[in-house]
């Protein structure tokens, strides 16, 4: 691949600095696959310890919007929203709110890294979503690579669901909510920053699950009830707003240096760390079952990436070809 990209561009000063630019994104990437594991960990510790999963998800937003607002002002950014994009925020906090809820609670009788597998079913639900909704193109290899890449979680799910029951699905929820928050978000990146867009939503996802758990404050559903934290259970729920913004904070500076068909293959290195974060936090370790599944839709996965960088350089030409011509 290398070898083909030189002989078919000269060597220019701005290639060279758009290659230099690529490492720091290549970093900040495995940096965001190394940290986002913790968010993960944070958030199944403060489970453990009692914290109910709707204020696991109230304090994800909550230390998300606090540590955001000095970063939009340093970077002199509007705190202010417009009515075009108010709508659209609090959609996109909806649904990031489902999909955190969804997987704090596949989390608490799932290994992290089995639910996470489970989510990352996302960029196939995003695919098909993509083509009804915007008329992505989608051939029969991509539609291959996802109904594998599906089989494969279920691989994942079935020993968890023999053993916990529907509790196990709860990951399929993240997958199809992040998919409609991604659609959301590719829907705002026109006309919104992405750091600021990061802030707004924290806080339209504070003013919306607030109120929910005011309400339901005594009420009969435990994952909404509220309990108050003790000890070091502050720092675990701390930590999940932290890592969710630190580690957010990197992807959205990675995606700013290089394009995401380069850094869409490191993603999975994700899976990697929290295996690892999994068995030294919680001596978790995904069964053989679970192993040949996440195995599944790494490939998967992997070769949809395979198939969007053709289709990238395959566009690229037919624009250049139109240009000469």
């Amino acid at each position: 691949m290398t070898k083909a990209l030189s002989q078919s561009a000269p060597v220019t000063s701005h290639s060279v600095r758009a290659t230099d630019r690529i490492l720091p994104g290549i970093i900040l990437m495995l940096a965001f696959c190394t940290l986002a594991p913790l968010l993960d960990v944070s958030s199944k510790l403060a489970a453990q310890a009692g914290i109910p999963v709707g204020w696991i998800t109230a304090a994800r937003f909550i230390v998300q919007g606090l540590m955001m607002a000095p970063v939009i002002l340093l970077m002199g950014l509007s705190p202010v929203l417009g009515a075009r994009a108010l709508g659209l925020v609090f959609l996109r906090a909806i649904l990031l709110a489902f999909s955190t809820f969804s997987f704090v609670s596949g989390l608490t009788v799932m290994p992290i890294a089995d639910a996470l597998a489970v989510a990352f079913l996302e960029p196939f639900i995003l695919l098909i979503l993509g083509h009804w909704i915007f008329g992505d193109e989608v051939g029969p290899r991509r539609i291959a690579a996802c109904i594998v890449g599906f089989a494969g979680s279920l691989l994942i799910i079935q020993p968890s669901l023999t053993v916990f029951g529907l509790m196990a699905l709860w990951p399929l929820g993240t997958a199809f909510g992040f998919a409609l928050y991604m659609l959301v978000t590719r829907g705002m990146s026109s006309f919104m920053h992405p750091v600021a867009m990061q802030f707004h939503t924290s806080w339209a996802g504070v003013v919306i699950c607030l109120p929910v758990l005011m309400v339901m404050w005594n009420g009969p559903l435990p994952q909404l009830a509220f309990v108050m934290p003790e000890g070091i259970t502050w720092l675990w729920l701390i930590g999940v707003g932290f890592w969710a913004c630190i580690s957010h904070m990197c992807m959205t500076m990675a995606l700013g240096y290089a394009p995401s068909a380069t850094l869409g293959p490191l993603h999975y290195f994700e899976i990697v760390i929290a295996v690892i974060l999994g068995y030294l936090v919680f001596h978790d370790l995904p069964n053989r079952l679970s192993f040949t599944g996440i195995a599944i839709i790494i490939a998967s996965g992997l070769y949809l990436v395979h198939r969007e960088r053709i289709a990238i350089r395959q566009r690229a030409a037919q624009r250049e070809t139109a240009r000469i011509a």
